[in-house]
């Protein structure tokens, strides 16, 4: 059965520059503290979907020229929620629940961890403190990143697709691709992604086979309410 949602979905999100990974509910709350559990039974069928550097032309362009006049958040936000939301068509004696990377909860706690949804189905592999041995950081927090095997930094987790009615208790779980395998790099990686992010060098720890263009770098590194004018967007008030 997920082989053939997943296969659905690839076509459905593929084509714009999305990647999607199966995997069980439990897997990842097995791993969290119950704060931050999913309400769903652990073999309930989910899947992360990440944005891949191709998506900038081959979605976020053309639904900003289509959608120019109804945008009135942030355009990024609006262009995944589309093509996610658009995924349900295809499931249509299916329930489809989706969770966006941008969602809160009223406790100001995010609806779901990105980084270990991308970890735990094998997207992405999530680089913490406590991969590095020798940690030379002593009282500093310090924050983990994942890295992707093909793009490296240059990506992003998007949101959950998450199948209620499908229970996968077969499901194999793929463990994420360990790119960042030596402990100076992993060091390298956690200290340039805490204290030098905005230079986007962690994202080049791992040779990449793609990365963002120069135009799609020069808009993520705008302040979001300016990214309007680079897409020859006027900001609509509210």
């Amino acid at each position: 059965m997920e082989g053939r949602v997943a296969e659905r979905l690839r076509g459905a999100l593929g084509p714009f520059g999305f990647e999607v990974h199966a995997f069980k509910v439990g897997w990842y709350n097995a791993v969290l503290q119950p704060a931050f559990h999913l309400p769903y039974p652990d073999d309930t069928l989910a899947f992360v979907v990440l944005s891949t550097p191709s998506m900038f032309d081959k979605a976020l362009k053309p639904f900003v020229k289509k959608e120019r006049l109804k945008i009135i958040r942030d355009p990024v936000d609006q262009c995944v929620s589309h093509h996610l939301s658009g995924v349900k068509e295809k499931f249509p004696d299916q329930k489809v629940d989706i969770i966006f990377d941008y969602e809160i909860l009223p406790s100001r706690k995010p609806k779901f961890l990105a980084q270990t949804a991308a970890h735990v189905a094998g997207a992405a592999y999530y680089y913490q403190r406590k991969d590095v041995k020798l940690d030379p950081w002593g009282r500093k927090k310090i924050y983990g990143v994942c890295i992707h095997p093909k793009y490296g930094g240059w990506f992003a987790i998007r949101g959950l697709l998450l199948f209620p009615d499908i229970q996968v208790p077969f499901l194999q779980q793929s463990a994420p691709v360990d790119c960042v395998s030596t402990e100076e790099k992993r060091t390298e990686l956690l200290e340039q992604f805490n204290f030098h992010w905005q230079d986007g060098r962690y994202r080049d720890i791992i040779e990449v086979k793609e990365r963002y263009s120069e135009e799609q770098k020069a808009y993520f590194a705008t302040p979001p309410a300016e990214r309007f004018r680079l897409l020859g967007l006027t900001r609509l008030t509210e």
